[in-house]
């Protein structure tokens, strides 16, 4: 039997966290751009939806003002 490798989209999707958690004045974590709720929420959420807000939210999202 041949091996082959599962597509990423099967793979569970890890947290856009990158280690730099603190809340902005925009109400968004400066690391992750991920609101209170959100973070709260993650693992709770199904891989479907953690993909979903990955490819969908994410992007959309402004990134940390500069101080």
């Amino acid at each position: 039997m041949p091996f082959t490798l599962s597509p990423p989209e099967v793979a569970t999707p890890i947290s856009p966290c990158v280690g730099t958690c603190c809340m902005g004045a925009d109400g968004l974590c400066v690391g992750c751009r991920r609101t209170l709720a959100e973070i709260a929420r993650w693992s709770g959420m199904d891989d479907d939806e953690r993909r979903r807000w990955i490819r969908e939210v994410q992007p959309l999202r402004p990134p940390p003002a500069r101080p």
